[in-house]
């Protein structure tokens, strides 16, 4: 069953207004009521449009009209010559302002010349103001690729703002003093005069628990975000949200046969990846060493003329330290390596920038080899494809086994858990090597008798809701909604998945994936405008793995079980025989060493009694066990001190000294 993208669309694109400066991103604003012209300047949008100069370095792209504002930073990739934004239709009537790029345009393109459409420009976008002429809110549905547009209808005054279908793009907005304000990232709506930045208590207590905050929720009060696969229309002052498309688990007739089902794998992949590899700007491949990028790489030497260019990072700590391999591939498909190694000290010299340009707290410990993996690809390349999607989509994760093996530890008697394993398994030693024994252990055990969507996300998150009962003040826990859960729990309703690995599966995709992975990758990559690519997320990939049989993604503990089908003899045995490791960062040493200072100054009593936020002794506590060895807390930890780090940035920054 292929999944089929349908192709039809159009556009011209044409600049209103172009002030040369310059990957991409968006901003605006709609008037919700009568029309305001107190804010409603150029000067304004251009201050929402400077704060992300770093997602579009090359141009910038304003447009105002007495009920709306659409303004875009651009990253030039595709049509560098006349490309710019904003695009409009033929009567320029319909605007356009894109973030992010549209792999299929030309199939659209061809098919909107067809029924008579006229285009001035290459541009990808361009083909959104057609589509839309043709389709109206359904123009989505034609679209593969990555990102987050608005678009303008001057005749009808009507609002469109959309969200590619796993949100490799992000796009937040919200209402302040009558108007409909969207942007990139926070810190462009935090420009606008009429926002001023709030915590949301909330949402807080969903970071602590998740490690990120999921949409439809952001860190600020009054600040959302528009989910992937989402839609927002505004006309008359109404504002309308919808999901416009799903992943379905429906197995319709017979199962496929492996072999047949491993060769349709390869060739939607490979198609997939010959899509992304169109650029004018210089490419790469992100490559880890892992199944996933490695596969992107091979298919990415299969289709280039050119020689491949592959980047990687490694760790000076052997545990964590995975640069073999990448270069084990390298040698094997023979591409044009690059190699760089991540020390201590240059940690937390990233750690202390975590502040100037993560405008939402995000404690996914791998954004930061994840930054600096950025900065130097950066120096070669400004594109780069990587393996994201991966273990969502083929059950990658060791968690989807975990669940297994929970069935199977919670039929043993309580007493006996309570009594003889758990207490057991408390008493290993501490390790601080990546995925130790005792690490996983405790961490299983932690969260084995919980149901399964708070049994999932423990194991996945920091702090469960006891710890957080312990961590949080009472003013915070009287506050806030304590039901963290509810957001996923709800999101289920929408699968029609029966197995719970499936189903936690779908939530990876809406959650795990789309608000900490891929919000990772977009963040680092963004601070020094590099575009990334992830040929695992093209729709008909992620569709195709839903429909096929658990077994063949899960199968006993061995996961991704038809993509190393797919691409045996591709790749060298020793790669797809080699267990999943992560991308992590050895923090838990790190917060003994050249971080210990910096914790203890973000986390002292007296500044914890004075934010109000935190239990100042209960965070002592933690500091004290994991110095001194009784236990490995530097997860907990490292949550805390990211939202430390942005806190300070964005709630409560220093007073300027005159």
């Amino acid at each position: 069953m292929r999944y089929q993208l349908i192709s039809a669309s159009v556009t011209i694109g044409f600049v209103l207004r172009l002030i040369c400066l310059n990957m991409c991103g968006i901003a605006g604003w709609i008037n919700l009521k009568q029309s305001d012209s107190r804010d409603h300047t150029e000067a304004v949008l251009h201050s929402m449009c400077e704060t992300i100069v770093h997602r579009g370095p090359n141009s910038e792209g304003l447009w105002l009209d007495d009920t709306a504002a659409l303004g875009m930073r651009r990253l030039s990739i595709i049509d560098l010559h006349t490309g710019d934004q904003p695009v409009f239709s033929e009567d320029k009537s319909v605007i356009v302002m894109m973030n992010g790029e549209l792999y299929n345009y030309r199939e659209v393109r061809a098919d909107l010349e067809k029924r008579g459409h006229k285009f001035i420009t290459k541009s990808d976008t361009e083909i959104l103001p057609h589509l839309y002429e043709e389709y109206g809110e359904d123009l989505v549905d034609h679209l593969n690729g990555m990102y987050a547009f608005s678009l303008w209808d001057t005749r009808r005054k009507k609002l469109i703002i959309a969200r590619d279908r796993f949100g490799e793009k992000p796009l937040y907005y919200g209402t302040f003093g009558g108007k409909l304000l969207w942007a990139s990232e926070p810190k462009a709506l935090l420009a606008h005069p009429s926002v001023k930045p709030e915590l949301d208590l909330d949402a807080f207590r969903q970071y602590l628990s998740y490690d990120y905050v999921p949409a439809p929720n952001s860190i600020y009060k009054g600040i959302s975000k528009l989910p992937a696969a989402h839609i927002m229309t505004v006309e008359g002052g109404e504002i309308a949200i919808r999901r416009y498309w799903n992943q379905t688990f429906s197995k319709n007739g017979g199962a496929p046969s492996l072999e047949g089902s491993a060769g349709e794998l390869k060739e939607l992949l490979s198609d997939a990846v010959r899509m992304r590899l169109v650029s004018d700007v210089p490419l790469g491949i992100l490559l880890s060493g892992g199944i996933d990028s490695s596969t992107v790489a091979a298919l990415a030497v299969r289709h280039s003329t050119e020689r491949v260019k592959t980047f990687s990072i490694g760790f000076e700590e052997d545990s964590f330290d995975e640069s073999k391999y990448a270069r084990m591939v390298a040698r094997h498909l023979d591409t044009e390596h690059y190699e760089e190694k991540l020390s201590a000290s240059t940690a937390g010299d990233l750690i202390s920038e975590i502040g100037t340009w993560l405008d939402e707290p995000l404690s996914d410990g791998s954004l930061i080899p994840t930054l600096l993996l950025s900065k130097f690809v950066r120096k070669h390349v400004t594109v780069a494809l990587g393996g994201d999607g991966g273990d969502e989509l083929f059950a990658g994760y060791p968690m989807y086994y975990a669940h297994k093996v929970a069935r199977t530890y919670t039929a043993i008697p309580k007493f006996l858990r309570s009594g003889l394993i758990e207490p057991v398994v408390k008493r290993l030693p501490v390790s601080t090597k990546n995925m130790s024994f005792d690490y996983k252990a405790k961490r299983f055990v932690r969260a084995a008798n919980l149901e399964t969507v708070e049994r999932h996300h423990s194991w996945f998150g920091s702090f469960s809701l006891d710890e957080q009962r312990q961590l949080l003040t009472q003013d915070v826990l009287a506050a806030s909604d304590g039901d963290i859960y509810r957001g996923p729990r709800k999101m289920l309703e929408l699968c029609d998945a029966i197995d719970e690995i499936e189903q936690m599966q779908f939530l990876d995709i809406n959650y795990y994936m789309a608000e900490d992975i891929l919000t990772k990758v977009d963040r680092a990559a963004m601070a020094v405008s590099l575009e990334t690519r992830a040929p695992f997320l093209d729709p008909r990939v992620a569709q195709f793995a839903a429909g096929l049989p658990l077994e063949y993604k899960l199968n006993g503990k061995n996961g991704k079980f038809i993509l190393k089908k797919a691409v045996e003899g591709m790749l060298p045995g020793e790669i797809l025989a080699r267990p999943k490791k992560g991308f992590g960062i050895p923090v838990a040493e790190w917060l003994k060493g050249r971080l210990n200072p910096l914790m203890h100054d973000l986390l002292a009593p007296e500044r914890l009694r004075s934010q109000g936020l935190f239990e100042p002794e209960y965070a002592a506590r933690l500091i004290r066990e994991h110095e001194t060895g009784r236990a490995s807390h530097h997860k907990q930890l490292w949550t805390l001190l990211v939202f430390q780090l942005w806190y300070d940035k964005f709630l409560n920054p220093p007073t300027p000294t005159v």
